[in-house]
């Protein structure tokens, strides 16, 4: 499983389109703080949602396998004036959580998992560390997405202080990819530091998410996709699911 190294240091420059806002309101709308309130944000990475569910009521905790991640979540939590108490772990790993409510996985967290057996393993033990009525929500890139979107690479962006070449490839897995970035950024001598990442992501078919929730436990699970209540289409970028134990 790959995870964020020195990107974290420009992430949240670089992700200022990602509706946060709309996906906690897609949480809060089916497991509001005054009935769910412990939730595990998994896949937490600068905390910025973490903080938000902070502030409607939840007691949160945050999961990433990103050291440099959650350094930075850390310095948010103590700028913002919250607690959140953060934890370095694999998702496939989950362990120690115990009657918890809710547990997001956001962003497509949960297509670093390199095969479905890893993914499995996490839906499995995310089901172990819930209560009966606590929820998961989660986030995939759709075969659409995997298969047509990223393959247009390369993608680059030059803000005048972060300039960066993103170049994909196939994965040997169907619906996976490997993501090369090289990031050039400017430091206080106006002179550019380079650093390049490299990232794997693999996603699967809806039915397949579908049979993995069941085969852990869960029912009433729902799909939708790119933050709309609506039923996914051949296009969608991003496929919702939400599962109750």
């Amino acid at each position: 499983m790959s995870s964020y190294g020195r990107f974290a240091e420009v992430y949240d420059a670089l992700m200022t389109d990602i509706p946060y806002d709309d996906y906690i309101s897609w949480v809060a709308k089916y497991a509001p703080s005054k009935e769910y309130k412990k939730l595990l944000d998994i896949g937490c990475g600068t905390g910025k949602m973490a903080t938000e569910f902070t502030k409607l009521g939840y007691e949160v905790s945050g999961l990433d396998l990103s050291e440099e991640m959650l350094t930075i979540a850390a310095e948010r939590f103590m700028i913002e004036g919250v607690n959140v108490p953060l934890f370095c772990m694999s998702m496939d790993e989950l362990e120690g959580f115990e009657n918890l409510d809710i547990v997001t996985i956001p962003i497509d967290s949960i297509n670093y998992l390199s095969n479905q057996e890893e993914v499995q393993e996490t839906l499995s033990r995310v089901y172990q560390s819930l209560r009966s009525g606590g929820q998961l929500f989660f986030d995939v890139h759709s075969l659409y997405k995997m298969d047509e979107i990223f393959m247009d690479s390369p993608f680059t962006f030059d803000d005048g202080e972060i300039t960066y070449l993103w170049i994909t490839e196939a994965g040997e897995a169907p619906h996976s990819v490997h993501h090369d970035m090289v990031f050039y950024i400017q430091q206080e001598n106006r002179l550019f530091e380079r650093f390049e990442e490299y990232h794997y992501q693999r996603t699967f078919d809806i039915q397949t998410y579908i049979d993995m929730l069941q085969q852990a436990g869960f029912s009433e699970i729902a799909v939708t996709a790119d933050y709309l209540e609506e039923a996914p289409t051949e296009k969608s970028e991003r496929i919702f699911l939400r599962a109750v134990k």
